[in-house]
């Protein structure tokens, strides 16, 4: 590489060799280098600042190195690559996962750290809220992995390969083979990474960019854990309608959504991951709040639709939104328009008079009240009254006989 670099393309080369293994130990540079100059290093712990010597006396365009096993020498290579000067240097190691896991030579490419996640990033990448991730840009572009003396793999992307590697996911170096004519063959080949395959990629979020209403000005949504709903004939014995959606919930309760789903004969399928979303279904107050998890999804043209409120009759009205795009007739539900808000209303207003009730027997000498069963997004409103009135409260039983006791704390 030094004779290519000096002789065919006319670059100012210069060895750093501290065992002279380049370019040989006599006073005369071995013929094998070109016309590269050499810089002998008189003991290995002198090799960092032999380097910066180099750049700073000699004025060279590339420097290559042998065998760096020191941070100093580390440190020395991002200065002079940071200079503008292109580096070629050995490291002993079988893989490029070898680098990244050697603490003293892990800055070569670009170093790992520990970063602690926020509570919304953990729960978008759907990992643990401590990661580790790259910590600075590598010093090296390309790695060349020398596995044999006719085959090395390659990674052309340093920066991309690390950060897929940290995330996870396995890495492709290309493999490039010497066959006995001299030709030279290139494949790929999937390597597993060691710290274990994580949920997310930011480059897996696709979608079209739009941002959609739906049964009045705007709605919102909220993420919830991955769940499909299976097509399964209904007591007619007709199959629900399957939606080509995949839903993600940001602000909007799944149980609305699974009951909308049910009232209307129709499925498709709620994800719990921003990258696998076809869609992302909000509130309005959560849109408008600007919330991080909503312009990841604008930036990655996932489409955003916005609801009024988060209620049945409005999760309904998207859902018939949405089959209507998709050339799909849902059958009516239980109630239409105004009749489903007053509906919702009526139950709302039945389930407040319940804690009401039940907290006037409690205060009057009753230990507990068991409510009637009722849904989870009314059971949790109940839990709240029941806080506002001082006493504890807990859900008992299974659904849909699942109900709220009130007793005191």
């Amino acid at each position: 590489m030094a004779r290519v670099l000096a002789d065919e393309a006319q670059k100012r080369v210069i060895i750093v060799d501290t065992s002279n293994e380049i370019a040989g130990d006599g006073d005369i540079p071995h013929p094998a280098i070109g016309h590269s100059r050499r810089m002998q290093v008189p003991t290995p712990t002198e090799q960092h600042g032999v380097m910066i010597e180099a750049v700073e006396n000699h004025m060279p365009q590339v420097i290559i190195i042998d065998e760096m096993g020191t941070t100093q020498e580390a440190a020395a290579a991002r200065t002079i690559a940071e200079r503008g000067v292109q580096l070629v240097a050995t490291a002993h190691g079988n893989t490029l996962d070898n680098l990244i896991m050697n603490p003293t030579l892990s800055d070569l490419v670009g170093g790992v750290q520990t970063v602690t996640l926020g509570d919304q990033e953990a729960r978008f990448r759907g990992t643990q809220k401590t990661v580790l991730e790259r910590k600075a840009p590598p010093t090296f572009d390309v790695v060349v992995e020398i596995q044999d003396w006719d085959e090395v793999y390659v990674h052309e992307d340093v920066a991309q390969v690390v950060d897929q590697w940290l995330r996870g996911y396995p890495v492709e170096p290309e493999v490039r083979r010497m066959d006995a004519d001299g030709g030279v063959s290139r494949t790929a080949a999937p390597r597993p990474s060691e710290v274990g395959q994580t949920p997310w990629s930011a480059n897996d979020i696709r979608g079209r960019k739009g941002r959609k209403r739906s049964g009045g000005p705007e709605t919102e949504y909220d993420h919830y854990p991955p769940e499909s709903f299976q097509d399964e004939p209904d007591a007619n014995g007709s199959a629900p309608r399957r939606l080509d959606a995949r839903i993600f919930l940001f602000g909007v309760s799944r149980d609305k959504v699974e009951t909308a789903l049910a009232e209307r004969e129709a499925s498709a399928e709620i994800v719990g991951e921003l990258r696998r979303a076809s869609l992302l279904l909000t509130t309005k107050n959560h849109y408008r709040r600007g919330s991080q998890l909503v312009r990841i999804a604008e930036s990655n043209n996932v489409p955003v639709y916005v609801l009024r409120k988060n209620t049945v009759p409005q999760v309904s009205e998207f859902l018939t939104s949405l089959a209507r795009d998709q050339g799909i007739d849902l059958p009516a539900g239980r109630f239409n328009g105004k009749d489903r808000d007053e509906a919702d209303s009526e139950t709302l207003a039945a389930a407040r008079a319940e804690v009401e009730e039940a907290a006037r027997r409690v205060m009057s000498g009753e230990f507990s009240v068991q409510l009637d069963p009722q849904r989870p997004y009314i059971r949790r409103l109940q839990h709240m009254l029941a806080e506002q009135f001082n006493l504890a409260s807990t859900s008992r039983g299974r659904d849909p006989q699942r109900g709220v006791l009130v007793y005191r704390p």
